[in-house]
């Protein structure tokens, strides 16, 4: 509560301004129950542990504020029964009515802030807009210059979230870091630019510009420029990776072009069970190889078409030094020569030319050819049985013969020479 002039206004030191009503009561200080400003402010603290220094700051506190501290033009004008707050700048926290324990340090800081709580704004214009949200802080020239009622939200930097109205729960590290999210909750941008053109929710971007275009949620992006060109897409992790607009639920590390090779602790030595086939494509897309009948079309017999391998060159190798320093020897295909044989087993580089060999459709072939080969032997094998059947059946069939023979050899040899002799006598 501001103090007045005493009955004999210290010798007109001090004019009444309109508002201002003096009680004298036997030549002494009487303060009233309302605010009443002193023109041009007098020196030194005010009821209620309040402190006022500058042209109608602290204008119309009552008797239920304390312990605020307004210095510059009307800064804190409007503040009535708010407590705790500290206003330094003209028109600071101008429009504060009930709030309380707010800091504003810098023209325009907070001034259109009514009823809200706990907010720190340092910086020209910082917090400009705010009226009941609470427990922000901004730091920094237009920082949350925008924000109406959202909570909780920490912007620092020149127009670190400077255009968001309703947004809460977000943080920003960095020019104009976050300045164009006006709603989207629990974001994260540390960077200059960071997710500056953002509306999403529930988003990391670490870097210049990372997460520039954000639309989408729960995307991480860390880098220089990682993940500028995401719009709409959701769940995403990008590292070191710009991205594109329709990425969603894809995880992209490094750029194609810049990094040459990859190095992952933990895999090496490892062993696990239960394995899965890991493969590559052509777009560099990692994943396992997929075999259900349901990820394929045009599915039919491989027939003839595998007799292709049998015109591979099989040969052992070792790879060149900057490749394999143990220089370990190696057995396999060379695709060059693959490609003269059969084209579609081996993959290109960029430029087209051959790179590998691909060894699961190899071995597929080759089990095809096992197939036809153990067909042969299978039927070879039952011709043979058949065969074993007749013959078993010939040779029983001799051996009655056999038997039926040496019988009639038998009674030939019981009969006598003049048995054999027949007369007509």
């Amino acid at each position: 509560m501001k103090w007045k002039a005493s009955c004999n206004f210290q010798r007109g030191r001090h004019r009444r301004s309109r508002r201002e009503v003096v009680l004298c009561v036997m030549g002494a200080m009487v303060f009233c129950a309302a605010a009443l400003a002193v023109d041009p402010p007098p020196d030194g603290g005010y009821p209620n542990q309040n402190t006022a220094e500058g042209e109608n700051a602290l204008f119309s506190v009552t008797a239920a504020g304390n312990s605020d501290t307004a210095i510059g033009f009307e800064a804190l004008y409007n503040n009535t029964s708010g407590g705790l707050n500290t206003a330094l700048g003209y028109i600071a926290l101008h429009d504060n009515t009930t709030g309380g324990a707010n800091t504003a340090v810098g023209g325009d800081a907070l001034n259109h802030n009514t009823t809200g709580n706990w907010n720190v704004a340092v910086g020209q214009a910082a917090m400009a807009v705010n009226t009941t949200g609470g427990a922000n802080v901004a730091i920094g020239s237009d920082a949350l210059e925008a924000n109406t009622n959202g909570f909780g939200n920490v912007a620092i930097g020149f127009d670190a979230m400077a255009f968001s109205q309703t947004a809460s729960y977000n943080t920003a590290v960095g020019n104009v870091a976050l300045a164009f999210n006006s709603a989207g909750i629990d974001n994260t941008a540390i960077g200059d630019g960071a997710m500056n053109q953002s509306s999403g929710s529930n988003n990391v971007a670490a870097g210049r510009a990372a997460g520039l275009n954000f639309a989408g949620d729960t995307n991480i992006a860390i880098g220089h420029y990682a993940g500028q060109n995401v719009t709409t897409g959701s769940n995403n992790i990008l590292i070191g990776n710009q991205g594109s607009s329709g990425d969603a639920n894809k995880i992209l590390i490094g750029t194609p072009g810049t990094q040459t090779a990859t190095y992952i602790a933990g895999i090496r030595g490892v062993a696990l069970g239960g394995m899965q086939p890991i493969g590559v494509n052509g777009q560099g897309q990692l994943g396992v190889r997929s075999s259900s009948a349901r990820f394929k079309e045009a599915i039919k017999p491989m027939g003839e078409q595998s007799e292709a391998i049998l015109a591979l060159r099989p040969v052992s190798f070792r790879y060149k030094k900057e490749l394999d320093p143990n220089g370990d020897a190696q057995f396999g295909l060379v695709a060059e020569d693959v490609a003269k044989v059969t084209p579609e087993l081996v993959v290109r580089d960029e430029q087209g030319k051959p790179l590998s060999v691909r060894y699961e459709e190899v071995d597929a072939m080759l089990l095809n050819e096992f197939l036809k080969e153990h067909r042969k032997v299978d039927s070879l094998e039952k011709a043979m049985a058949e065969q074993q059947k007749e013959n078993a059946a010939m040779r029983a069939m001799l051996k009655e013969q056999a038997t039926q023979i040496q019988k009639v050899s038998a009674q030939l040899a019981a009969i006598q020479p003049c048995d054999r002799l027949v007369t007509n006598e």
